[in-house]
């Protein structure tokens, strides 16, 4: 379980085929991993297979691969990180599990006042769990939903210490992102399912 607060921006420093799936040696501020620990990697959640002081090294299924854009990842690309919550901490964000629910495409990333807005496009399945003012998790950061400018497109705008302490700054038009919609909106979804798909038609 995560918070979407990003605690350090990581680099890909290798990245090779291994048994495990697509594995990546991630740099890090980290002095105290342990193998087998979760990390959420551009809010998904990956398994620390080898570590030591300041790097860790995680491998990516074909499952994963299929629903992310990790298989893009290249030495020098930079990744938001954050460990999971502690029994007992704040929860500044909100729940994150860690679990991608789709990519993202960016449209358009413009400067408006103090913030950067940036207009995404989302999938369907991710789109009808989005609300105003509620909240998304895009490339593991957590997000209030500043509009929803259009179907299937989510606004969120990010203010000054975002942009500085996160990866979010540098995306522009094209890019893709890593969506994890609120779990609450998931769990009502799955359990009304089945009583709107028995409600009588509207005469």
């Amino acid at each position: 379980m995560f918070t979407g607060l990003i605690d350090d921006i990581g680099s890909i420093d290798a990245v090779e085929t291994a048994p495990a799936g697509r594995e990546f040696r991630i740099t890090c501020r980290y002095p105290d991993l342990a193998p087998g620990e979760s990390v959420a990697v551009q809010g998904a959640c990956l398994t620390v297979r080898e570590c030591g002081p300041g790097w860790f090294t995680a491998a990516a299924i074909e499952t994963t691969l299929a629903r992310t854009t990790l298989g893009r990842w290249a030495v020098g690309h930079r990744v938001n990180l954050e460990r999971p919550l502690a029994i007992g901490a704040r929860l500044g964000g909100h729940l994150v599990l860690g679990h991608v629910d789709g990519v993202g495409t960016v449209l358009a990333a413009a400067a408006q006042g103090d913030a950067l807005v940036i207009d995404i496009a989302v999938p369907g399945d991710v789109a009808e769990l989005l609300v105003p003012h509620g909240s998304v998790t895009v490339d593991g950061v957590s997000l209030t939903v500043n509009a929803l400018p259009a179907p299937a497109i989510v606004q969120v705008a990010l203010i000054e210490y975002t942009r500085r302490h996160t990866t979010l700054g540098a995306l522009r038009a094209g890019d893709g992102v890593h969506l994890e919609a609120d779990v609450i909106g998931k769990y009502v979804r799955h359990l009304v399912a089945p009583h709107l798909a028995h409600a009588e038609p509207a005469a």
